[in-house]
């Protein structure tokens, strides 16, 4: 911070990542001015700042062969010299880098790092794994397991059944969109309808030209499936995520709530609604067996 004063105005400047910002203040008024202008200033820019950083990290995910300032900045809505400044800041912290000069920027692997050092600390993979390749197996699909994160749905683990023929396997990591998917249907299903549109509303509904060409876009379409999963105890979906892929999915219950879900997909040649039918039983022991498993992860242990 800096502060400066000729007599009749005080000038205080500070740094909040990445920019520098400034206020005039008269002298008179300082004290008032200085209680009341600078910690909701600096909350707001801080807020502003925050959302960008982590909005750019997304976007560069998303395109790993890399992406110019101006691409950002287009993207993200963003000034070029402000898009500039935080890139180069993100680079300096080591979660981004150029790949020439004048060139794309590329995420490091200092962001999977952190992740994967968090789900090996937290014990889930060490728990579910073992449960999941034998359901996957059985299956002869792709068989996952998404955790319950705040309002969000995440996937961290996962096994593959298919030895062959046509294999789905799509990216982890990313957040499940509720709306029209089977694992966002079964975590659904276990809230009131009431609590279950609060969740959608707040993502919003997935569109048949983003997912699958069934994928319901209305609150009657989408009670629909979670009235059926919630009375049969699991979910199952075909062409809702994707085209010509069906999926079926479980909660995983605790004492308190539900801490994750278990889900198996598969193109819909194989997967059909008569051999989802004979899976439901094995895919509800696996969510289970996981429960009962739960305890030996600290992370399942916090949320049971």
């Amino acid at each position: 911070m800096l502060l400066t004063c000729d007599g009749r105005m005080i000038s205080i400047k500070w740094k909040v990542f990445p920019l520098w910002n400034t206020i005039t203040i008269q002298s008179g008024r300082a004290s008032q001015a200085w209680l009341n202008t600078p910690v909701t200033t600096t909350s707001k820019t801080m807020s502003s700042l925050l959302e960008r950083s982590f909005k750019t990290l997304e976007q560069l995910a998303m395109h790993p062969e890399g992406q110019t300032v101006s691409m950002v900045a287009a993207t993200l809505d963003m000034p070029l010299s402000a898009t500039h400044r935080l890139l180069t800041e993100l680079c300096r912290c080591g979660y981004v880098r150029q790949v020439r000069e004048q060139g794309e920027y590329v995420l490091t692997i200092k962001l999977v790092s952190l992740g994967l050092g968090f789900l090996s600390a937290s014990g889930v993979v060490d728990v579910a794994q073992p449960l999941l390749e034998r359901l996957a197996e059985e299956s002869g699909e792709l068989v996952r397991l998404a955790v319950v994160d705040g309002d969000d749905l995440t996937f961290v683990a996962k096994a593959q059944g298919a030895r062959r023929g046509l294999r789905y396997d799509p990216d982890m990591g990313l957040s499940v969109r509720l709306s029209c998917s089977s694992a966002g249907h079964a975590w659904l299903a276990t809230m009131s309808d009431e609590e279950a549109l609060q969740q959608v509303a707040k993502q919003g509904f997935g569109t048949p030209q983003e997912f699958g060409p069934k994928a319901p876009t209305t609150v009657k379409a989408l009670l629909a499936y979670i009235h059926t999963a919630r009375k049969r105890g699991f979910s199952t979906i075909s062409e809702v995520f994707a085209p010509s892929m069906s999926a079926m999915a479980a909660p995983v219950r605790s004492a308190s709530g539900t801490i994750g879900v278990v889900t198996i997909a598969g193109p819909m040649v194989r997967l059909t609604q008569a051999r989802m039918e004979e899976l439901a039983d094995a895919l509800m022991a696996t969510a289970d067996d996981i429960r009962g498993a739960s305890g030996a992860s600290a992370m399942f242990k916090k949320r049971a």
